[in-house]
Protein backbone atom coordinates (compact mmCIF):
# COMPACT_ATOMS: atom_id res chain seq x y z
CA UNK A 1 0.00 0.00 0.00
CA UNK A 2 0.84 3.68 0.19
CA UNK A 3 2.11 5.57 3.23
CA UNK A 4 1.93 9.32 3.77
CA UNK A 5 3.67 10.75 6.84
CA UNK A 6 3.16 14.36 7.89
CA UNK A 7 6.23 15.46 9.83
CA UNK A 8 4.93 18.02 12.33
CA UNK A 9 8.00 18.53 14.54
CA UNK A 10 11.65 17.54 14.63
CA UNK A 11 13.52 15.76 11.88
CA UNK A 12 13.80 12.37 10.21
CA UNK A 13 16.68 10.65 8.43
CA UNK A 14 14.86 8.60 5.82
CA UNK A 15 16.32 6.04 3.45
CA UNK A 16 14.07 5.53 0.42
CA UNK A 17 15.12 2.99 -2.19
CA UNK A 18 18.73 3.24 -1.01
CA UNK A 19 18.91 7.06 -1.07
CA UNK A 20 19.40 9.03 2.15
CA UNK A 21 17.20 12.05 2.91
CA UNK A 22 17.44 14.34 5.93
CA UNK A 23 14.04 15.93 6.40
CA UNK A 24 13.06 18.74 8.75
CA UNK A 25 9.51 19.63 9.77
CA UNK A 26 7.14 20.64 8.39
CA UNK A 27 7.16 18.14 5.54
CA UNK A 28 5.28 15.28 3.93
CA UNK A 29 6.97 11.94 3.20
CA UNK A 30 5.23 9.79 0.59
CA UNK A 31 6.08 6.14 0.04
CA UNK A 32 4.69 3.88 -2.65
CA UNK A 33 4.25 0.10 -2.73
CA UNK A 34 7.41 -2.01 -2.73
CA UNK A 35 9.69 0.92 -1.94
CA UNK A 36 12.43 -0.08 0.48
CA UNK A 37 12.62 2.37 3.33
CA UNK A 38 14.04 2.85 6.80
CA UNK A 39 14.00 5.87 9.07
CA UNK A 40 15.61 7.32 12.16
CA UNK A 41 13.59 10.02 13.90
CA UNK A 42 14.89 12.70 16.22
CA UNK A 43 13.80 12.51 19.85
CA UNK A 44 11.37 15.42 19.39
CA UNK A 45 9.93 14.16 16.09
CA UNK A 46 6.15 14.17 15.82
CA UNK A 47 4.56 12.38 12.86
CA UNK A 48 0.99 11.89 11.70
CA UNK A 49 0.91 8.76 9.53
CA UNK A 50 -1.69 7.35 7.18
CA UNK A 51 -1.71 4.12 5.21
CA UNK A 52 -4.04 3.08 2.41
CA UNK A 53 -4.24 0.66 -0.48
CA UNK A 54 -4.78 1.51 -4.11
CA UNK A 55 -8.27 0.02 -4.21
CA UNK A 56 -9.45 2.30 -1.40
CA UNK A 57 -9.20 5.40 -3.56
CA UNK A 58 -11.89 6.96 -5.70
CA UNK A 59 -11.33 6.55 -9.44
CA UNK A 60 -10.35 10.18 -10.00
CA UNK A 61 -7.33 9.81 -7.73
CA UNK A 62 -5.91 6.58 -9.15
CA UNK A 63 -4.01 8.45 -11.84
CA UNK A 64 -2.18 10.48 -9.22
CA UNK A 65 -0.79 7.32 -7.67
CA UNK A 66 -0.12 5.66 -11.01
CA UNK A 67 2.36 8.42 -11.68
CA UNK A 68 3.33 9.53 -8.19
CA UNK A 69 6.40 11.37 -9.48
CA UNK A 70 4.38 13.27 -12.09
CA UNK A 71 2.64 15.14 -9.29
CA UNK A 72 5.01 15.08 -6.37
CA UNK A 73 8.34 14.98 -8.25
CA UNK A 74 9.94 13.37 -5.22
CA UNK A 75 8.98 11.38 -2.14
CA UNK A 76 9.58 14.45 0.01
CA UNK A 77 7.37 17.52 0.02
CA UNK A 78 8.65 20.41 2.14
CA UNK A 79 5.93 22.68 3.47
CA UNK A 80 5.47 26.28 4.46
CA UNK A 81 3.45 26.85 7.62
CA UNK A 82 0.29 27.82 5.71
CA UNK A 83 0.64 24.70 3.53
CA UNK A 84 1.01 22.54 6.63
CA UNK A 85 -2.22 23.96 8.01
CA UNK A 86 -3.96 23.26 4.71
CA UNK A 87 -3.03 19.56 4.66
CA UNK A 88 -3.72 19.24 8.38
CA UNK A 89 -7.26 20.47 7.83
CA UNK A 90 -7.86 17.41 5.64
CA UNK A 91 -5.96 15.12 8.03
CA UNK A 92 -8.08 16.21 11.00
CA UNK A 93 -11.31 15.50 9.13
CA UNK A 94 -9.94 12.11 8.10
CA UNK A 95 -9.02 11.27 11.69
CA UNK A 96 -12.38 12.44 13.04
CA UNK A 97 -14.30 10.43 10.45
CA UNK A 98 -12.11 7.36 11.01
CA UNK A 99 -12.79 7.39 14.77
CA UNK A 100 -16.55 7.71 14.40
CA UNK A 101 -18.98 5.04 13.30
CA UNK A 102 -21.34 6.93 11.02
CA UNK A 103 -23.32 5.90 7.95
CA UNK A 104 -21.33 5.85 4.69
CA UNK A 105 -18.13 6.30 6.65
CA UNK A 106 -15.99 4.54 4.03
CA UNK A 107 -17.31 6.69 1.18
CA UNK A 108 -16.56 9.86 3.13
CA UNK A 109 -13.05 8.66 3.97
CA UNK A 110 -12.36 7.80 0.32
CA UNK A 111 -13.31 11.26 -0.91
CA UNK A 112 -11.52 13.16 1.86
CA UNK A 113 -8.36 11.12 1.21
CA UNK A 114 -8.70 11.93 -2.48
CA UNK A 115 -9.01 15.64 -1.69
CA UNK A 116 -5.98 15.40 0.62
CA UNK A 117 -3.82 13.81 -2.11
CA UNK A 118 -4.91 16.33 -4.73
CA UNK A 119 -4.15 19.17 -2.28
CA UNK A 120 -0.63 17.74 -1.84
CA UNK A 121 -0.22 17.65 -5.60
CA UNK A 122 -1.38 21.25 -5.85
CA UNK A 123 1.25 22.30 -3.32
CA UNK A 124 3.96 20.27 -5.05
CA UNK A 125 3.22 21.60 -8.53
CA UNK A 126 1.97 25.18 -8.16
CA UNK A 127 3.66 26.24 -11.40
CA UNK A 128 1.25 24.21 -13.52
CA UNK A 129 -1.91 25.90 -12.28
CA UNK A 130 -5.09 24.27 -11.10
CA UNK A 131 -6.49 23.48 -14.52
CA UNK A 132 -3.44 22.23 -16.38
CA UNK A 133 -2.26 19.80 -13.71
CA UNK A 134 -5.53 17.90 -13.77
CA UNK A 135 -6.23 18.08 -17.50
CA UNK A 136 -6.78 14.46 -18.50
CA UNK A 137 -4.98 14.90 -21.81
CA UNK A 138 -1.75 15.97 -20.14
CA UNK A 139 -1.61 14.15 -16.85
CA UNK A 140 -3.43 11.53 -14.87
CA UNK A 141 -5.52 9.82 -17.52
CA UNK A 142 -3.24 10.75 -20.39
CA UNK A 143 -0.71 8.95 -22.50
CA UNK A 144 2.24 9.45 -20.16
CA UNK A 145 0.39 7.90 -17.25
CA UNK A 146 -0.94 5.02 -19.34
CA UNK A 147 2.64 4.33 -20.39
CA UNK A 148 3.84 4.38 -16.77
CA UNK A 149 1.12 1.92 -15.76
CA UNK A 150 2.02 -0.41 -18.65
CA UNK A 151 5.72 -0.31 -17.78
CA UNK A 152 4.92 -1.27 -14.17
CA UNK A 153 2.87 -4.21 -15.45
CA UNK A 154 4.96 -5.43 -18.40
CA UNK A 155 8.57 -4.32 -17.86
CA UNK A 156 9.81 -7.90 -17.51
CA UNK A 157 8.71 -8.97 -20.98
CA UNK A 158 8.67 -5.66 -22.86
CA UNK A 159 11.84 -3.56 -22.98
CA UNK A 160 11.45 -1.52 -26.19
CA UNK A 161 9.62 1.81 -26.48
CA UNK A 162 8.08 0.58 -29.75
CA UNK A 163 6.34 -2.27 -27.92
CA UNK A 164 4.58 0.14 -25.58
CA UNK A 165 3.79 2.53 -28.43
CA UNK A 166 2.06 -0.33 -30.24
CA UNK A 167 0.01 -1.14 -27.14
CA UNK A 168 -1.03 2.51 -26.89
CA UNK A 169 -1.68 2.90 -30.65
CA UNK A 170 0.79 5.77 -31.13
CA UNK A 171 4.18 6.17 -32.76
CA UNK A 172 7.32 5.67 -30.63
CA UNK A 173 8.33 9.29 -31.28
CA UNK A 174 5.01 10.67 -30.08
CA UNK A 175 5.08 8.44 -27.01
CA UNK A 176 8.60 9.51 -26.14
CA UNK A 177 7.80 13.22 -26.53
CA UNK A 178 4.67 12.94 -24.40
CA UNK A 179 6.40 10.95 -21.66
CA UNK A 180 9.27 13.43 -21.55
CA UNK A 181 6.87 16.37 -21.25
CA UNK A 182 4.79 14.64 -18.54
CA UNK A 183 7.41 12.84 -16.47
CA UNK A 184 10.62 14.63 -17.41
CA UNK A 185 12.52 11.59 -18.69
CA UNK A 186 12.51 9.70 -21.96
CA UNK A 187 10.40 6.57 -22.36
CA UNK A 188 13.53 4.41 -22.55
CA UNK A 189 14.88 5.96 -19.35
CA UNK A 190 11.62 5.09 -17.58
CA UNK A 191 11.81 1.47 -18.75
CA UNK A 192 15.49 1.13 -17.78
CA UNK A 193 14.91 2.79 -14.41
CA UNK A 194 12.11 0.34 -13.64
CA UNK A 195 14.42 -2.59 -14.42
CA UNK A 196 17.19 -1.18 -12.26
CA UNK A 197 14.96 -0.44 -9.28
CA UNK A 198 13.33 -3.86 -9.45
CA UNK A 199 16.77 -5.45 -9.70
CA UNK A 200 17.94 -3.52 -6.63
CA UNK A 201 14.90 -4.60 -4.65
CA UNK A 202 15.33 -8.24 -5.64
CA UNK A 203 19.03 -8.13 -4.82
CA UNK A 204 18.18 -6.69 -1.42
CA UNK A 205 15.21 -8.89 -0.48
CA UNK A 206 15.91 -12.22 -2.11
CA UNK A 207 18.56 -14.77 -1.31
CA UNK A 208 18.69 -15.82 -4.95
CA UNK A 209 21.87 -15.64 -6.99
CA UNK A 210 22.53 -12.93 -9.54
CA UNK A 211 21.89 -15.51 -12.25
CA UNK A 212 18.46 -16.35 -10.81
CA UNK A 213 17.51 -12.68 -10.53
CA UNK A 214 18.66 -12.05 -14.11
CA UNK A 215 16.36 -14.84 -15.21
CA UNK A 216 13.46 -13.48 -13.15
CA UNK A 217 13.86 -10.12 -14.90
CA UNK A 218 14.02 -11.84 -18.31
CA UNK A 219 17.59 -10.92 -19.20
CA UNK A 220 19.13 -13.25 -21.77
CA UNK A 221 21.97 -14.15 -19.44
CA UNK A 222 23.51 -13.00 -16.20
CA UNK A 223 26.54 -11.48 -17.96
CA UNK A 224 24.32 -9.08 -19.92
CA UNK A 225 22.35 -8.31 -16.76
CA UNK A 226 25.58 -7.50 -14.92
CA UNK A 227 26.75 -5.16 -17.71
CA UNK A 228 23.35 -3.43 -17.80
CA UNK A 229 23.28 -3.02 -14.01
CA UNK A 230 26.84 -1.69 -13.81
CA UNK A 231 26.21 0.76 -16.66
CA UNK A 232 23.35 2.33 -14.70
CA UNK A 233 24.67 2.08 -11.14
CA UNK A 234 28.47 1.92 -11.38
CA UNK A 235 28.47 -1.37 -9.44
CA UNK A 236 28.13 -5.03 -10.33
CA UNK A 237 24.97 -6.72 -8.99
CA UNK A 238 27.05 -8.88 -6.63
CA UNK A 239 28.87 -5.87 -5.15
CA UNK A 240 25.63 -3.92 -4.78
CA UNK A 241 23.96 -6.86 -3.04
CA UNK A 242 26.79 -7.32 -0.58
CA UNK A 243 27.18 -3.59 0.14
CA UNK A 244 23.50 -2.83 0.58
CA UNK A 245 22.82 -5.79 2.86
CA UNK A 246 25.72 -4.82 5.07
CA UNK A 247 24.42 -1.25 5.20
CA UNK A 248 20.78 -2.02 5.98
CA UNK A 249 21.17 -5.13 8.08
Amino acid sequence: GYTIDILLKGSVTQYIDFEKHTIHAPAIIMLGPEQIHQHDRSADAEVLAMYFTRDFLVTETLGVLSCWQCVFKDNILHLEENQLQEVLSFARILLHEFRNDKPRKEAVLRHILSAFIIACGRIARPETGNTEIYRSEATFNGLGIQFKILVDEHFREKVQVAEYAEMLHVTPGHLNDTVKNTIGRSAKQIIDAKHIMEAKRLLFWQKHSVKQIAGELNFDDDAYFSRFFKKHTGQTPALFQRTIREKYN
